[in-house]
Protein backbone atom coordinates (compact mmCIF):
# COMPACT_ATOMS: atom_id res chain seq x y z
CA UNK A 1 0.00 0.00 0.00
CA UNK A 2 1.41 3.35 -0.93
CA UNK A 3 1.53 6.05 1.36
CA UNK A 4 2.61 9.23 0.38
CA UNK A 5 3.04 11.17 3.27
CA UNK A 6 6.13 8.67 4.65
CA UNK A 7 8.92 10.39 2.81
CA UNK A 8 9.64 13.68 2.54
CA UNK A 9 9.62 15.67 -0.92
CA UNK A 10 12.43 14.26 -3.30
CA UNK A 11 13.32 15.76 -7.02
CA UNK A 12 11.53 13.33 -9.55
CA UNK A 13 14.48 13.68 -12.00
CA UNK A 14 13.05 10.49 -13.51
CA UNK A 15 10.01 12.24 -15.49
CA UNK A 16 11.32 14.91 -18.23
CA UNK A 17 9.43 18.88 -16.90
CA UNK A 18 7.46 18.61 -20.83
CA UNK A 19 5.63 15.28 -20.14
CA UNK A 20 4.86 16.40 -16.53
CA UNK A 21 2.77 19.38 -17.03
CA UNK A 22 0.90 18.19 -20.75
CA UNK A 23 -2.43 16.91 -21.03
CA UNK A 24 -4.78 16.06 -17.75
CA UNK A 25 -1.63 15.76 -15.86
CA UNK A 26 -1.10 19.32 -16.24
CA UNK A 27 -4.36 19.89 -14.81
CA UNK A 28 -4.26 18.01 -11.95
CA UNK A 29 -0.26 18.46 -10.90
CA UNK A 30 -0.50 19.13 -7.32
CA UNK A 31 2.39 21.82 -5.19
CA UNK A 32 3.46 19.75 -2.39
CA UNK A 33 3.08 21.41 1.14
CA UNK A 34 6.42 21.68 2.22
CA UNK A 35 7.14 24.11 -1.19
CA UNK A 36 3.90 25.77 -0.01
CA UNK A 37 4.91 26.64 3.87
CA UNK A 38 8.58 26.91 2.58
CA UNK A 39 7.71 29.89 0.08
CA UNK A 40 5.67 31.32 2.62
CA UNK A 41 5.89 35.29 2.96
CA UNK A 42 8.49 35.33 0.14
CA UNK A 43 7.58 37.82 -3.62
CA UNK A 44 8.98 39.75 -6.20
CA UNK A 45 11.70 42.54 -4.59
CA UNK A 46 10.59 41.48 -1.28
CA UNK A 47 9.07 39.67 1.77
CA UNK A 48 5.69 40.05 3.48
CA UNK A 49 6.35 40.86 7.62
CA UNK A 50 5.56 38.61 10.29
CA UNK A 51 3.75 41.08 12.57
CA UNK A 52 0.39 39.39 13.60
CA UNK A 53 -0.38 37.61 17.06
CA UNK A 54 -3.82 35.65 17.76
CA UNK A 55 -5.57 39.10 18.76
CA UNK A 56 -4.97 40.56 15.71
CA UNK A 57 -5.69 37.25 13.17
CA UNK A 58 -8.97 37.01 15.47
CA UNK A 59 -9.76 41.12 15.23
CA UNK A 60 -8.87 40.70 11.12
CA UNK A 61 -11.88 37.81 11.02
CA UNK A 62 -14.30 39.51 13.17
CA UNK A 63 -13.81 42.75 11.09
CA UNK A 64 -14.02 40.81 7.82
CA UNK A 65 -17.15 39.06 9.39
CA UNK A 66 -19.55 40.94 11.53
CA UNK A 67 -21.15 44.22 9.27
CA UNK A 68 -22.91 44.54 6.13
CA UNK A 69 -24.38 41.10 7.08
CA UNK A 70 -26.47 42.31 10.56
CA UNK A 71 -26.55 45.57 9.47
CA UNK A 72 -28.16 46.19 6.00
CA UNK A 73 -28.68 42.62 4.76
CA UNK A 74 -31.06 41.66 8.05
CA UNK A 75 -33.50 44.05 6.53
CA UNK A 76 -34.03 42.01 2.96
CA UNK A 77 -33.58 38.57 4.53
CA UNK A 78 -36.43 38.93 7.07
CA UNK A 79 -39.24 39.21 4.34
CA UNK A 80 -38.00 36.11 3.17
CA UNK A 81 -38.51 33.75 5.90
CA UNK A 82 -40.21 35.93 8.88
CA UNK A 83 -39.35 35.64 12.40
CA UNK A 84 -37.74 32.27 11.71
CA UNK A 85 -34.98 34.10 10.18
CA UNK A 86 -33.59 33.55 13.36
CA UNK A 87 -33.22 30.21 12.34
CA UNK A 88 -31.74 30.91 9.09
CA UNK A 89 -28.85 32.43 11.05
CA UNK A 90 -28.56 29.26 12.66
CA UNK A 91 -28.42 27.54 9.36
CA UNK A 92 -26.57 29.63 7.31
CA UNK A 93 -24.12 29.78 10.98
CA UNK A 94 -24.12 25.81 10.74
CA UNK A 95 -22.60 25.83 6.89
CA UNK A 96 -20.16 28.39 8.17
CA UNK A 97 -19.25 26.54 11.53
CA UNK A 98 -18.27 22.84 9.37
CA UNK A 99 -16.33 24.78 7.28
CA UNK A 100 -14.73 26.93 9.89
CA UNK A 101 -13.45 23.55 10.97
CA UNK A 102 -11.78 22.59 7.88
CA UNK A 103 -10.69 25.57 7.39
CA UNK A 104 -8.70 25.51 11.08
CA UNK A 105 -7.15 22.19 10.22
CA UNK A 106 -6.19 23.32 7.07
CA UNK A 107 -4.58 26.78 7.94
CA UNK A 108 -2.48 24.91 11.12
CA UNK A 109 -0.87 22.31 8.31
CA UNK A 110 -0.60 24.62 5.43
CA UNK A 111 -0.31 28.29 7.36
CA UNK A 112 0.13 30.33 3.64
CA UNK A 113 -2.02 33.06 2.11
CA UNK A 114 -3.87 31.76 -0.40
CA UNK A 115 -6.77 30.17 1.78
CA UNK A 116 -8.52 27.92 0.35
CA UNK A 117 -6.48 28.19 -3.23
CA UNK A 118 -3.30 27.17 -1.40
CA UNK A 119 -5.38 24.08 0.23
CA UNK A 120 -6.63 22.99 -3.15
CA UNK A 121 -3.36 23.33 -4.98
CA UNK A 122 -1.82 21.02 -2.02
CA UNK A 123 -4.90 18.37 -2.17
CA UNK A 124 -6.87 18.36 -5.36
CA UNK A 125 -4.41 19.55 -8.41
CA UNK A 126 -3.84 23.07 -10.26
CA UNK A 127 -7.23 23.39 -12.16
CA UNK A 128 -8.95 22.72 -9.01
CA UNK A 129 -7.11 25.17 -7.31
CA UNK A 130 -7.57 28.08 -9.90
CA UNK A 131 -11.60 27.62 -9.87
CA UNK A 132 -11.32 27.88 -6.07
CA UNK A 133 -9.08 30.91 -6.14
CA UNK A 134 -11.10 32.32 -8.89
CA UNK A 135 -14.10 31.83 -6.38
CA UNK A 136 -12.16 33.46 -3.83
CA UNK A 137 -11.76 36.62 -6.11
CA UNK A 138 -15.33 36.31 -6.93
CA UNK A 139 -16.09 36.44 -2.48
CA UNK A 140 -13.36 39.05 -1.34
CA UNK A 141 -13.33 41.34 -4.11
CA UNK A 142 -17.14 41.70 -5.18
CA UNK A 143 -18.12 41.64 -1.41
CA UNK A 144 -15.81 44.88 -0.86
CA UNK A 145 -17.91 46.76 -2.98
CA UNK A 146 -21.36 44.97 -1.89
CA UNK A 147 -20.06 45.99 1.79
CA UNK A 148 -18.98 49.40 0.58
CA UNK A 149 -22.63 50.13 -1.07
CA UNK A 150 -24.24 49.23 2.70
CA UNK A 151 -21.57 51.24 4.22
CA UNK A 152 -23.35 54.48 2.23
CA UNK A 153 -26.73 53.89 3.59
CA UNK A 154 -25.49 54.40 7.15
CA UNK A 155 -23.57 57.33 5.95
CA UNK A 156 -26.77 58.83 5.17
CA UNK A 157 -28.87 58.01 7.87
CA UNK A 158 -25.38 59.56 10.28
CA UNK A 159 -25.73 62.57 8.10
CA UNK A 160 -29.08 63.12 8.31
CA UNK A 161 -29.02 62.49 12.13
CA UNK A 162 -26.49 65.11 12.98
CA UNK A 163 -26.29 68.04 10.30
CA UNK A 164 -29.45 67.26 8.98
CA UNK A 165 -28.64 66.36 4.73
CA UNK A 166 -27.93 63.68 2.91
CA UNK A 167 -26.22 62.88 -0.34
CA UNK A 168 -28.46 62.74 -2.77
CA UNK A 169 -29.43 59.71 -4.53
CA UNK A 170 -27.89 60.64 -8.00
CA UNK A 171 -24.54 60.56 -5.99
CA UNK A 172 -25.48 57.50 -3.69
CA UNK A 173 -27.42 54.92 -5.72
CA UNK A 174 -25.70 52.86 -8.69
CA UNK A 175 -27.23 53.44 -12.14
CA UNK A 176 -30.35 52.17 -12.33
CA UNK A 177 -31.34 52.45 -9.02
CA UNK A 178 -31.85 56.25 -9.45
CA UNK A 179 -28.29 57.38 -9.55
CA UNK A 180 -25.46 57.52 -11.40
CA UNK A 181 -22.64 56.67 -8.87
CA UNK A 182 -22.42 55.24 -5.25
CA UNK A 183 -20.16 57.44 -4.24
CA UNK A 184 -19.60 56.96 -0.31
CA UNK A 185 -19.00 53.00 -1.52
CA UNK A 186 -16.37 54.40 -3.87
CA UNK A 187 -14.76 56.74 -0.88
CA UNK A 188 -14.69 54.33 1.75
CA UNK A 189 -12.84 51.43 -0.54
CA UNK A 190 -10.28 54.45 -1.39
CA UNK A 191 -9.72 55.00 2.59
CA UNK A 192 -9.40 51.67 3.09
CA UNK A 193 -6.61 51.17 0.44
CA UNK A 194 -5.04 54.18 2.24
CA UNK A 195 -4.65 51.90 5.38
CA UNK A 196 -3.42 48.89 3.44
CA UNK A 197 -0.72 50.57 1.76
CA UNK A 198 0.68 51.52 5.05
CA UNK A 199 1.63 48.08 6.43
CA UNK A 200 -0.34 45.22 7.72
CA UNK A 201 0.39 45.78 11.32
CA UNK A 202 -0.85 49.28 10.83
CA UNK A 203 -3.83 48.27 9.25
CA UNK A 204 -4.41 45.51 11.88
CA UNK A 205 -4.24 48.23 14.82
CA UNK A 206 -7.16 50.75 13.06
CA UNK A 207 -9.20 47.52 12.22
CA UNK A 208 -9.33 46.83 15.95
CA UNK A 209 -10.57 49.44 17.26
CA UNK A 210 -13.03 49.33 14.58
CA UNK A 211 -14.21 45.88 15.82
CA UNK A 212 -14.79 47.00 19.46
CA UNK A 213 -16.92 49.80 18.00
CA UNK A 214 -18.87 48.05 16.58
CA UNK A 215 -19.33 45.30 18.87
CA UNK A 216 -20.38 48.02 21.17
CA UNK A 217 -22.75 49.49 18.68
CA UNK A 218 -24.52 46.09 18.70
CA UNK A 219 -24.46 45.93 22.18
CA UNK A 220 -25.71 48.89 22.35
CA UNK A 221 -28.99 48.05 19.87
CA UNK A 222 -29.78 44.66 21.49
CA UNK A 223 -29.89 46.75 25.05
CA UNK A 224 -32.43 49.37 23.58
CA UNK A 225 -34.45 47.21 20.77
CA UNK A 226 -35.30 44.76 23.73
CA UNK A 227 -37.25 47.39 25.28
CA UNK A 228 -39.75 47.20 22.92
CA UNK A 229 -39.93 43.53 22.29
CA UNK A 230 -42.96 42.37 21.65
CA UNK A 231 -43.20 38.13 21.93
CA UNK A 232 -46.72 38.76 19.42
CA UNK A 233 -44.14 39.21 16.80
CA UNK A 234 -43.14 35.77 17.25
CA UNK A 235 -46.51 34.31 16.76
CA UNK A 236 -46.79 33.62 13.03
CA UNK A 237 -42.99 32.14 13.33
CA UNK A 238 -41.98 30.52 10.19
CA UNK A 239 -45.04 32.04 7.27
CA UNK A 240 -43.24 31.64 4.07
CA UNK A 241 -42.34 27.57 5.19
CA UNK A 242 -38.75 25.81 5.08
CA UNK A 243 -38.74 27.32 1.71
CA UNK A 244 -38.55 31.12 3.03
CA UNK A 245 -35.88 29.74 5.65
CA UNK A 246 -33.82 28.20 2.75
CA UNK A 247 -34.11 31.28 1.01
CA UNK A 248 -32.87 33.72 3.40
CA UNK A 249 -29.89 31.49 4.83
CA UNK A 250 -28.52 31.46 1.53
CA UNK A 251 -28.79 35.20 1.24
CA UNK A 252 -27.72 35.19 5.20
CA UNK A 253 -24.42 33.23 4.60
CA UNK A 254 -22.93 36.54 3.49
CA UNK A 255 -23.00 37.92 6.81
CA UNK A 256 -20.58 34.78 7.66
CA UNK A 257 -18.57 35.61 4.99
CA UNK A 258 -15.05 36.72 5.96
CA UNK A 259 -14.14 34.50 8.94
CA UNK A 260 -11.51 32.92 6.69
CA UNK A 261 -10.26 36.04 6.55
CA UNK A 262 -7.29 35.24 8.91
CA UNK A 263 -6.30 31.98 6.96
CA UNK A 264 -4.74 34.97 4.10
CA UNK A 265 -2.66 36.10 6.90
CA UNK A 266 -0.90 32.99 7.18
CA UNK A 267 2.68 34.38 5.73
CA UNK A 268 2.34 37.40 8.16
CA UNK A 269 1.47 36.07 11.23
CA UNK A 270 4.05 35.27 14.57
CA UNK A 271 2.72 32.19 15.30
CA UNK A 272 0.27 30.39 12.20
CA UNK A 273 0.30 27.01 13.23
CA UNK A 274 -0.81 27.75 16.30
CA UNK A 275 -2.95 30.85 16.32
CA UNK A 276 -4.68 30.45 12.87
CA UNK A 277 -7.11 27.23 14.06
CA UNK A 278 -7.71 29.42 17.25
CA UNK A 279 -8.56 32.86 15.45
CA UNK A 280 -10.89 31.10 12.89
CA UNK A 281 -13.10 29.21 15.26
CA UNK A 282 -13.35 32.47 18.12
CA UNK A 283 -14.22 34.87 15.88
CA UNK A 284 -16.98 32.54 14.13
CA UNK A 285 -18.22 32.03 18.19
CA UNK A 286 -18.55 35.42 18.57
CA UNK A 287 -20.47 36.99 15.37
CA UNK A 288 -22.65 33.38 15.76
CA UNK A 289 -23.41 34.83 19.14
CA UNK A 290 -23.96 38.48 18.36
CA UNK A 291 -26.04 37.76 14.86
CA UNK A 292 -28.43 35.40 16.44
CA UNK A 293 -28.50 37.67 19.00
CA UNK A 294 -29.52 40.77 16.91
CA UNK A 295 -31.72 39.23 14.91
CA UNK A 296 -33.72 37.61 17.67
CA UNK A 297 -34.21 41.45 19.58
CA UNK A 298 -34.95 43.02 15.92
CA UNK A 299 -37.76 40.80 14.81
CA UNK A 300 -38.86 41.01 18.56
CA UNK A 301 -38.82 44.82 18.20
CA UNK A 302 -40.59 45.20 14.93
CA UNK A 303 -43.21 42.82 12.76
CA UNK A 304 -41.82 40.76 10.60
CA UNK A 305 -43.57 42.86 7.26
CA UNK A 306 -42.28 46.16 8.16
CA UNK A 307 -38.59 44.96 7.34
CA UNK A 308 -39.74 44.91 3.47
CA UNK A 309 -37.99 48.01 1.78
CA UNK A 310 -36.15 49.70 4.74
CA UNK A 311 -32.79 50.79 4.88
CA UNK A 312 -30.53 50.79 7.61
CA UNK A 313 -32.33 48.59 9.60
CA UNK A 314 -31.30 48.58 13.14
CA UNK A 315 -31.06 52.43 13.09
CA UNK A 316 -34.67 52.72 12.10
CA UNK A 317 -35.62 50.29 14.88
CA UNK A 318 -34.11 51.87 17.66
CA UNK A 319 -35.97 55.37 16.38
CA UNK A 320 -39.23 53.53 16.80
CA UNK A 321 -38.46 52.28 19.87
CA UNK A 322 -37.43 54.99 21.37
CA UNK A 323 -39.21 58.01 19.82
CA UNK A 324 -36.02 59.80 19.35
CA UNK A 325 -33.51 59.96 17.06
CA UNK A 326 -30.56 60.02 18.57
CA UNK A 327 -29.99 56.53 19.44
CA UNK A 328 -30.48 55.71 15.76
CA UNK A 329 -27.43 58.36 14.97
CA UNK A 330 -25.70 56.32 17.61
CA UNK A 331 -25.96 53.49 15.81
CA UNK A 332 -25.67 55.02 12.11
CA UNK A 333 -21.84 55.98 13.68
CA UNK A 334 -21.53 52.73 14.78
CA UNK A 335 -22.22 51.13 11.68
CA UNK A 336 -19.95 53.39 9.57
CA UNK A 337 -17.06 52.83 11.35
CA UNK A 338 -17.55 48.94 11.23
CA UNK A 339 -18.77 48.36 8.32
CA UNK A 340 -15.43 50.32 7.21
CA UNK A 341 -13.86 47.56 9.01
CA UNK A 342 -15.25 44.79 6.95
CA UNK A 343 -14.16 46.56 3.67
CA UNK A 344 -10.15 47.10 5.23
CA UNK A 345 -9.96 43.28 5.85
CA UNK A 346 -11.58 41.62 3.34
CA UNK A 347 -9.80 43.74 0.40
CA UNK A 348 -6.81 42.83 2.64
CA UNK A 349 -7.72 38.88 2.42
CA UNK A 350 -8.23 39.80 -2.06
CA UNK A 351 -4.69 40.78 -2.37
CA UNK A 352 -3.22 38.15 -0.07
CA UNK A 353 -4.79 35.89 -2.25
CA UNK A 354 -4.01 37.22 -5.62
CA UNK A 355 -0.48 37.46 -4.14
CA UNK A 356 -0.50 33.24 -3.72
CA UNK A 357 -1.56 33.05 -7.07
CA UNK A 358 1.09 35.55 -8.35
CA UNK A 359 3.73 33.68 -6.76
CA UNK A 360 2.70 30.55 -8.38
CA UNK A 361 2.45 31.88 -12.17
CA UNK A 362 -1.17 31.76 -12.29
CA UNK A 363 -1.56 35.54 -12.37
CA UNK A 364 0.40 38.52 -13.84
CA UNK A 365 3.67 38.69 -11.75
CA UNK A 366 2.94 42.49 -10.65
CA UNK A 367 0.07 41.07 -7.91
CA UNK A 368 3.49 39.45 -6.34
CA UNK A 369 5.84 42.43 -6.28
CA UNK A 370 6.57 43.36 -1.95
CA UNK A 371 7.31 47.16 -1.24
CA UNK A 372 11.13 47.00 0.57
CA UNK A 373 9.82 49.86 2.68
CA UNK A 374 6.28 48.37 4.14
CA UNK A 375 6.57 44.81 3.31
CA UNK A 376 3.00 45.05 1.54
CA UNK A 377 2.25 44.08 -2.06
CA UNK A 378 1.27 47.83 -2.86
CA UNK A 379 0.46 47.44 -6.65
CA UNK A 380 -1.79 44.21 -5.91
CA UNK A 381 -3.80 46.54 -3.36
CA UNK A 382 -3.99 49.78 -6.08
CA UNK A 383 -5.18 47.44 -8.29
CA UNK A 384 -7.83 45.44 -6.27
CA UNK A 385 -9.17 48.72 -5.24
CA UNK A 386 -9.60 50.20 -7.76
CA UNK A 387 -11.31 47.75 -9.42
CA UNK A 388 -13.78 46.87 -5.75
CA UNK A 389 -14.08 51.09 -5.77
CA UNK A 390 -15.63 50.89 -9.72
CA UNK A 391 -17.65 48.11 -8.56
CA UNK A 392 -18.93 49.76 -5.42
CA UNK A 393 -20.12 52.56 -7.28
CA UNK A 394 -22.33 51.17 -10.44
CA UNK A 395 -23.69 47.62 -8.90
CA UNK A 396 -26.70 47.81 -6.74
CA UNK A 397 -26.14 45.94 -3.51
CA UNK A 398 -28.59 43.19 -3.61
CA UNK A 399 -26.84 41.40 -7.02
CA UNK A 400 -23.20 42.07 -5.55
CA UNK A 401 -24.73 39.40 -2.26
CA UNK A 402 -25.85 36.82 -4.30
CA UNK A 403 -23.16 36.39 -6.34
CA UNK A 404 -20.81 37.10 -3.57
CA UNK A 405 -22.46 34.04 -1.43
CA UNK A 406 -22.30 31.55 -4.53
CA UNK A 407 -18.80 32.15 -4.75
CA UNK A 408 -17.98 31.99 -1.23
CA UNK A 409 -20.01 28.70 -0.85
CA UNK A 410 -18.52 27.01 -3.68
CA UNK A 411 -15.11 27.63 -2.38
CA UNK A 412 -16.02 26.86 1.53
CA UNK A 413 -17.13 23.14 -0.28
CA UNK A 414 -13.53 22.65 -1.91
CA UNK A 415 -11.99 22.95 1.41
CA UNK A 416 -14.67 20.43 3.10
CA UNK A 417 -13.17 17.95 0.12
CA UNK A 418 -9.22 19.07 1.07
CA UNK A 419 -9.39 18.16 4.31
CA UNK A 420 -10.40 14.68 3.28
CA UNK A 421 -7.90 14.23 0.67
CA UNK A 422 -5.24 15.48 2.85
CA UNK A 423 -6.31 13.31 5.65
CA UNK A 424 -5.93 10.62 2.55
CA UNK A 425 -2.51 11.77 0.61
CA UNK A 426 -0.76 12.83 4.37
CA UNK A 427 -1.95 10.74 7.20
CA UNK A 428 1.72 11.34 8.97
CA UNK A 429 1.57 15.09 8.53
CA UNK A 430 1.55 17.46 11.80
CA UNK A 431 -1.85 18.68 12.82
CA UNK A 432 -1.96 21.54 15.39
CA UNK A 433 -5.50 21.36 15.17
CA UNK A 434 -8.07 18.02 13.73
CA UNK A 435 -11.49 18.28 12.74
CA UNK A 436 -13.48 15.68 15.14
CA UNK A 437 -15.67 12.61 13.97
CA UNK A 438 -12.94 11.43 11.22
CA UNK A 439 -14.60 12.77 7.81
CA UNK A 440 -18.17 13.58 9.23
CA UNK A 441 -17.88 17.23 9.81
CA UNK A 442 -16.02 17.93 6.48
CA UNK A 443 -18.83 15.79 4.35
CA UNK A 444 -21.82 17.81 6.07
CA UNK A 445 -19.88 20.62 5.72
CA UNK A 446 -19.57 20.05 2.03
CA UNK A 447 -23.45 19.32 1.95
CA UNK A 448 -24.33 22.37 3.78
CA UNK A 449 -22.44 24.40 1.08
CA UNK A 450 -24.57 22.63 -1.51
CA UNK A 451 -27.77 22.90 -0.04
CA UNK A 452 -27.42 26.98 0.52
CA UNK A 453 -25.87 27.11 -3.56
CA UNK A 454 -29.51 25.57 -4.47
CA UNK A 455 -31.52 27.58 -2.57
CA UNK A 456 -30.51 30.58 -4.80
CA UNK A 457 -31.91 31.80 -7.70
CA UNK A 458 -31.50 31.02 -11.44
CA UNK A 459 -30.19 34.05 -12.16
CA UNK A 460 -27.36 34.05 -9.25
CA UNK A 461 -26.66 30.68 -11.25
CA UNK A 462 -26.07 32.08 -14.23
CA UNK A 463 -23.55 34.68 -12.93
CA UNK A 464 -22.02 32.39 -11.50
CA UNK A 465 -21.49 30.43 -14.55
CA UNK A 466 -20.58 32.80 -17.02
CA UNK A 467 -17.85 34.37 -14.07
CA UNK A 468 -16.43 30.21 -13.87
CA UNK A 469 -16.40 30.39 -17.95
CA UNK A 470 -14.27 33.79 -17.93
CA UNK A 471 -11.90 32.56 -15.33
CA UNK A 472 -11.41 28.64 -17.28
CA UNK A 473 -10.19 30.76 -20.60
CA UNK A 474 -7.86 33.00 -18.69
CA UNK A 475 -6.53 29.56 -17.13
CA UNK A 476 -6.14 27.67 -20.65
CA UNK A 477 -5.16 31.14 -21.97
CA UNK A 478 -2.71 32.03 -19.80
CA UNK A 479 -1.93 30.42 -16.49
CA UNK A 480 -2.02 27.15 -17.55
CA UNK A 481 1.18 28.22 -19.71
CA UNK A 482 2.49 29.64 -17.55
CA UNK A 483 2.11 28.26 -14.06
CA UNK A 484 5.45 28.02 -11.94
CA UNK A 485 4.65 24.08 -12.38
CA UNK A 486 4.77 24.18 -15.82
CA UNK A 487 7.46 26.14 -16.44
CA UNK A 488 10.03 24.35 -14.22
CA UNK A 489 12.88 23.41 -15.79
CA UNK A 490 15.47 20.67 -15.43
CA UNK A 491 17.55 22.92 -13.51
CA UNK A 492 14.72 23.97 -11.16
CA UNK A 493 12.83 20.75 -11.19
CA UNK A 494 8.81 20.44 -9.66
CA UNK A 495 9.36 18.90 -6.69
CA UNK A 496 7.26 15.57 -6.38
CA UNK A 497 5.79 13.83 -2.84
CA UNK A 498 7.49 10.51 -3.35
CA UNK A 499 5.55 7.46 -2.45
CA UNK A 500 7.21 4.69 -0.14
CA UNK A 501 6.42 1.41 0.92
CA UNK A 502 3.84 1.67 4.19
Amino acid sequence: MLDHGAAPPVEDMSVPTARRTSGLSALIRRKPVENLVAEGGQGEGGSLRRSLGMWQLTMISIGATLGTGIFVVLGSAVPKAGPAVTLSFVIAGLTALFSALSYAELAGSIPVAGSSYSYAYATMGELVAWVCGWCLVLEYGVSVAAVAVGWGEYLNELLDGTIGVTIPDVLSSAPGEGGIINLPGLIVVLLAMVFLLGGARESAVVNTIMVVVKIAALALFCAIGFMGFKSGNYKDFMPLGMSGVGAASASLFFSYIGFDAASTAGEEAKNPKRDLPRAIMLSLLIVTVLYVLVAAVAVGAWHWKDFAGSEATLAAIMNDVTGQTFWGTMLAAGAVISIASVVLTVLYGQTRVLFAMSRDGLVPKVFGKVSAKTGTPRINTVIVSLFCAVLASVIPLGKLVDATSIGTLFAFGLVNIAVIVLRYTRPDMPRTFKVAFGPVFPVLGFFFCAYNMFSLDTVTWVVFGCWMAAGLVFYFLYGMRRSRLATATADAPVLAEAPAEK
